[in-house]
């Protein structure tokens, strides 16, 4: 088909493509998506866009396809590449004329154009850059800008690429044209001041449009283009002439007033300019050191004296600060401990930071701070007023410093507190003292400076760790404070108790905590929300501290987790919920099983809360994990939660419901506490499992946590559990096991060794399929120890507690091996002897002597040409768990448990969940813990005597060495 009616067709699916009709486009999408691989389609494409005359919608698709195909088809080694031939011909296409006259529709072109560089510049596209300049020279106005624009999307692109020969290109690419890119911006800058001047808006905006554009291009070319910028004169020249242009940009922004269409356009400039110091610092720090004198003078000047007043903005103060920060808290303008190890840059660096800062520029700054930049706005009160919330729990974590004006002034103060303390530790004291004493209510810049300067030691808790005795100060100043019940002073209260919160990790005397939980409670009570939601948060900095004791704690935890509680149901948005769920998460943690008393009111909205919090999934995890905490603070009794846990976790750990991918980190874990802390199986929990089969298919992160839920099922109710559910479980494992790695592997195979244990029987009738090749495992010697140590754990329970099963798997083996019984049989003691070293755990070491002596008594005379490694591991297991008894000084098995004993705890200690109580039972049962390895041996050693008379016997210990005959008699003495 020739490219006449091609265009036709493809711009008849486009233009059907843009409609709102779904039944129109969806067809329409579908043929575009089968043309994308077409010879032709993208030169169709690019006829399309170019063509003016066509309405914007298509064309502005059009672009999007022909974007999208670079992505997919542009590289020679994709599948369905473009051809060679066609690709020359879209990129001389792309570039003949710069006449786009949509402005949206332009710098989509520009960034395809820049995809399209960043694939193939310069190799196979020499000619693009000259082209571009050519053009940016031109008298043609719209044709000079879109080639700008695109310039600059190239050169963006060139900067961002970072192998070591892609860098090495786009420096070649600076060096041949930055001379070209510095004339080009000083011309449209100073164009723009004539213009602004003349009072030309009409040419001053679209001069100022091309300054921006000459000055991102330069940024790219000055931050990325030069290893060693600081040799380059034209670089450090343009870099200083960066200053004196912020000055004349600044003036301006005096005489533009916000109503001017520049006005935008030049707060983007000067905000770029910014960018390109602090781009410039961050990158080439050493080569920024001519220049840390001038951007001081120029930071400080313009945000800490009246220089600046009636000239910036927020976001120019913000980029000022950050620039005054980084320099302060460089690194490499650090001398090292030892100054003789120091760099001279670092030297030259820190001295002329030393001469800037003079103490009456430090103390400037500081007290400026404080008393300026600390103060609440008015934007902040009304805030506090209307969206209470929202002022709370405003995020300042993060990046947030580099953005906005208040987490900047904080980091910039504590960075500069933290370099400069000496000096500035008695101004923030000073300023301290003035505010003594309760403060006027009628008197708002009271308020407001008292809050600021609480702040400024709130935040400084660490530097004035000498400097401030809190304790007295709680006691003689704050409480009183606190006392003061104006609704005015709300903004004190507040920030008297954020106060506290920050300094009790710092310094805080520990009898002073029921002082405290006393404020807490009178607080959450307080009648402004924002104090309440303030005071929460300092109670989980109080109940999260290494000093918390719980027994402190006890008699207010009544009266403020009811509190706590309301607060919850008062606040209505999801980041305040999830905030004071996690306080609530906090506390029921700390104080554990002494919760149980107080859950009543948390039981009843917690159910609610999860149903009105359908649509946040954030919300859902944080209740998932207090609920976790209140399933281990409850235990057993957290089989009154079922109604309503066991469809949560449900839920939660369903991969074919769509929340799971938010919820089932959390899910696990709550399925995993509340198996652990169930009393007894219930029909409704051992329904959940359904969920599991799914989630083992997915293999992931979270494969740890559902195997240790498998074990707890296994411990809770071996029978019901296996019978319902092994033989899909085995399928699953037996699916895991082809690939998977040996610590997965390991991991499975516990799970079968767990089953084995708490039952013999059953477990091994429902993981028989798995047991043929543990068998091989073992007889071809894996080479992994943690693994083959595995293998012979599984393969000691087959054989101590189920005998006969053991024996019809040797049947099963010896006809799949081709071999006697009997000589497979010996080649698997074999290796069990030889292998023993691999089993590190004591209980499996006992477990395997145990397992190969209840092969004997024996005629067999495999067993008994074997008879000498057996006897060899059992004397090595004898020296592991034999030890004196301190009482009567005589040698007794140190595995042996007699009866259950609950464990006497300190406070401290988590108390024993059911599941330890159902393994404690469970090891009291099992031949490790109840057969004493001692006797074992002698009254086996007994009956091989009795079976093969004196002499035959005699024969027998013959073939062990004497020295482990000699240590096996001394283990026997007595008995």
């Amino acid at each position: 088909m020739d490219m006449e009616s091609a265009s036709s067709v493809v711009l008849q699916a486009l233009t059907q493509a843009t409609s709102q009709d779904t039944a129109l486009l969806k067809p329409a999408e579908e043929q575009l998506r089968q043309w994308e691989t077409q010879p032709g389609f993208y030169s169709v494409l690019l006829n399309i866009f170019n063509n003016h005359m066509l309405d914007v919608n298509v064309r502005w698709l059009a672009v999007l396809y022909f974007k999208n195909g670079i992505d997919r088809y542009w590289r020679r080694v994709a599948p369905n590449a473009l051809s060679e031939e066609e690709k020359t011909s879209l990129r001389a296409g792309l570039i003949t004329n710069f006449n786009e006259p949509v402005n949206q529709i332009a710098t989509q072109i520009a960034v395809l154009i820049a995809k399209v560089a960043r694939l193939d510049c310069p190799r196979q596209w020499p000619e693009l850059i000259p082209i571009l300049l050519e053009s940016v020279k031109g008298q043609d106005g719209l044709q000079q800008h879109r080639a700008l624009l695109t310039f600059y999307h190239v050169t963006k692109t060139l900067a961002s690429k970072r192998l070591a020969q892609d860098k090495r290109l786009f420096q070649d690419l600076a060096s041949g044209i930055y001379s070209f890119a510095c004339s080009l911006w000083s011309h449209h800058t100073d164009c723009f001041l004539q213009q602004v001047q003349a009072v030309d808006q009409t040419h001053a905006l679209s001069s100022l449009e091309r300054t921006l554009l000459s000055l991102k291009v330069l940024r790219k070319l000055t931050v990325h283009g030069f290893q060693e910028p600081q040799q380059n004169m034209e670089v450090m020249g343009f870099l200083n002439a960066v200053f004196e242009r912020l000055k004349q940009f600044l003036e301006c922004s005096r005489q533009v007033g916000p109503e001017n269409p520049c006005r935008e356009k030049l707060e983007k400039t000067i905000i770029l300019y910014t960018k390109v110091l602090l781009d410039f610092l961050e990158v080439h720090p050493c080569a920024f050191i001519p220049l840390i004198q001038r951007s001081l003078e120029f930071a400080v000047g313009y945000v800490f004296t009246p220089a600046g007043e009636g000239l910036v903005f927020e976001r120019f103060t913000v980029q000022c600060m950050n620039l005054i920060k980084t320099i302060v808290k460089n690194e490499a303008y650090k001398p090292c401990k030892n100054i003789e190890d120091s760099k001279p840059e670092s030297l030259e660096a820190h001295k002329i930071k030393t001469a800037f800062f003079t103490h009456p520029t430090l103390t400037e700054i500081g007290r400026r701070l404080v008393s300026h930049y600390f103060l609440l706005t008015e934007e902040e009160l009304a805030m506090w007023e209307e969206d209470p919330e929202g002022f709370a729990v405003e995020e300042t974590g993060g990046d947030s410093w580099k953005y906005s004006l208040r987490p900047c002034t904080e980091v910039l103060f504590l960075d500069i507190f933290h370099n400069y303390s000496q000096t500035l530790t008695p101004v923030l004291l000073e300023m301290v003292l003035n505010l003594q004493g309760p403060s006027n209510v009628e008197d708002p810049v009271q308020l407001l400076m008292k809050d600021a300067v609480y702040n400024a030691v709130g935040l400084a808790a660490y530097e004035l760790f000498d400097n401030i005795d809190f304790d007295q100060w709680f006691n003689n100043q704050l409480l009183g404070e606190l006392q003061v019940s104006h609704h005015r002073y709300k903004l004190i209260r507040r920030r008297v108790i954020w106060l506290i919160g920050q300094w009790i990790s710092v310094k805080f005397k520990s009898e002073l905590r029921p002082l405290l939980y006393e404020v807490i409670l009178n607080l959450m009570q307080d009648p402004d929300l924002v104090v309440r939601i303030e005071t929460a948060t300092t109670l989980k900095l109080t109940v999260d501290d290494f000093e918390f004791r719980t027994e402190q704690f006890l008699p207010y935890l009544e009266s403020i987790f009811s509190l706590l509680f309301q607060l919850l149901q008062q606040v209505t948005e999801c980041d305040t919920k999830m905030q004071v769920l996690h306080v609530i998460s906090c506390v029921i943690e700390r104080v554990n099983i002494q919760i149980r008393p107080y859950v009543g009111c948390l039981v009843q909205y917690l159910p609610l809360l999860w149903k009105q919090s359908e649509e946040h999934n954030m919300l859902r995890c944080a209740i998932l994990t207090t609920l976790v905490h209140l399933v281990q603070g409850l235990g057993a009794e957290s089989k009154n939660l079922y109604l309503f846990l066991l469809p949560v976790i449900q839920l939660s750990t369903d991969v074919s419901q769509p929340p799971h991918v938010y919820l089932l980190e959390d899910g696990l874990e709550l399925w995993l506490v509340t198996l652990e802390n169930s009393p007894a199986i219930t029909p409704e929990l051992l329904r959940i499992f359904q969920n599991m089969s799914a989630l083992l298919e997915m293999s992931s992160e979270n494969l740890r946590t559902c195997f240790q839920i498998v074990n707890a099922y296994i411990y809770l109710s071996a029978t019901d559990f296996l019978q319902n559910y092994a033989e899909g479980l085995c399928r699953s494992f037996c699916n895991l096991l082809k690939d998977i790695t040996n610590e997965g592997q390991v991991q499975v195979l516990k799970v079968v060794e767990v089953a084995l244990k708490v039952s013999p029987v059953l477990g091994a009738h429902m993981f028989q399929p798995l047991l043929p090749s543990v068998f091989r495992g073992i007889v071809d010697g894996e080479r992994y120890p943690v693994v083959m140590s595995t293998y012979l754990g599984i393969m000691g329970r087959v054989l101590l507690q189920n005998a006969s099963f053991f024996s019809s798997l040797l049947t099963q083996m010896a006809s799949e091996y081709n071999q006697e019984i009997g000589q497979l049989l010996g080649g698997v003691i074999e290796m069990w002897v030889d292998r023993m070293d691999n089993i590190t755990q004591p209980e499996r070491r006992k477990l395997s002597s145990l397992a190969l002596l209840s092969l004997l008594p024996s005629d067999n005379s495999v067993v008994q040409e074997k008879f000498c490694g057996i006897i060899n591991i059992c004397v090595e297991a004898l020296h592991d768990v034999m030890t004196e008894d301190s009482d009567t000084g005589t040698l007794k098995d140190c595995m042996l448990m007699s009866h259950f004993e609950e464990p006497k705890l300190t406070d401290d200690e988590e108390p024993p969940t059911e599941q330890d109580k159902r393994k404690k039972l469970l090891a009291l049962e099992d031949p490790v813990h109840s057969v004493s390895l001692q006797q074992y041996v002698y009254e086996k050693l007994k009956a091989q005597q009795a079976l093969m008379g004196d002499q035959g016997f005699g024969a027998l210990m013959e073939t062990v060495d004497t020295e482990i005959v000699r240590q096996l008699q001394e283990f026997l003495q007595g008995l």
